[in-house]
């Protein structure tokens, strides 16, 4: 049941209060013996209320009497004054964050590698777009093929928001795609990458025969792998993400000797992908490649 002290005011207050609707106009004594307030706390009470605009000291008289506030207005007052207090809260608060923010990012955080697990096709879709979501700089994409044991086109939309996304928060994603992917996707999915991604600068991908598994690197720091079932390859056991700058460099090096030779995607022809490279590639992460 909501009380006056949930609005902050304390029990002796909130006694005095009451007592004022109930007995109208009285003394500071009267007050005492009908609130229960002790009579060496009374006036600080009273004085107290006042501040609040919960109660009007009558001093024509002697000795002086109080009346309370009408519930109404007292009762705004009091909402008044807490939204004010809250609002100083949430500013003292944002200000020990940008503090914190600070101080904390300065520390020097050890490179030991930390690993992060998800086991089955739902939750390692679930770890990858949450690790996707903490980049910065840059993502990097090998796709082998689809997995059994999820909803493909609900996937691909969660897929394909987490990297606008990032793209748009200026973050580059280079995809790096089996040439059978774009084969058995279907036709509305990969029109959606082409529309939604493939037109935006920060956004690159390219089609090998090449990459035979899925893994993504993260701001070169991270590396998420994913883990087929032993015995269905076609379905993704787990998803490991691995903290360790110096494992993903070396994952890096390799996906970019293949990105190298492999051949360049342009939204006017997705279907290059099943074509033979060129002679002259562009460099590893750039933007806008020209097939």
């Amino acid at each position: 049941m909501a009380t006056l002290r949930d609005l902050g005011l304390s029990e002796y207050e909130a006694n005095a209060y009451r007592s004022l609707l109930e007995t109208g106009p009285t003394t500071a004594k009267e007050l005492s013996a009908a609130s229960d307030v002790p009579m060496g706390r009374i006036y600080d009470v009273l004085s107290s209320l006042e501040s609040q605009h919960l109660v009007r000291a009558q001093s024509a008289g002697r000795p002086k009497s109080y009346a309370a506030v009408d519930p109404e207005s007292a009762l705004d007052d009091l909402l008044a004054a807490r939204k004010r207090e809250l609002a100083e809260q949430a500013e003292q608060y944002e200000d020990i964050v940008d503090d914190l923010t600070g101080e904390l990012s300065g520390v020097d955080t050890p490179d030991a590698g930390f690993w992060e697990a998800a086991v089955g096709p739902d939750d390692a879709v679930s770890l990858l777009l949450e690790r996707i979501a903490t980049a910065d700089d840059h993502v990097l994409m090998a796709a082998a093929t689809p997995v059994n044991g999820i909803d493909l086109s609900d996937v691909s939309n969660r897929l394909l928001t987490a990297l606008v996304d990032a793209v748009d928060r200026g973050v580059t994603v280079d995809l790096l795609a089996n040439t059978d992917l774009y084969a058995e996707l279907p036709t509305d999915i990969n029109e959606q990458y082409v529309t939604e991604l493939l037109a935006r600068d920060g956004y690159d991908a390219r089609a090998t025969d090449a990459v035979d598994g899925d893994l993504t690197v993260i701001d070169d720091a991270e590396v998420c792998l994913s883990m087929p079932n032993p015995v269905d390859h076609e379905e993704t056991f787990a998803l490991v993400a691995v903290t360790d700058p110096e494992f993903a460099a070396e994952v890096t090096d390799e996906l970019r000797e293949t990105w190298q030779d492999a051949t360049p995607l342009t939204a006017a022809e997705p279907e290059r992908a099943n074509a033979e490279p060129d002679d002259a590639h562009t460099e590893f992460g750039d933007a806008n490649p020209e097939p």
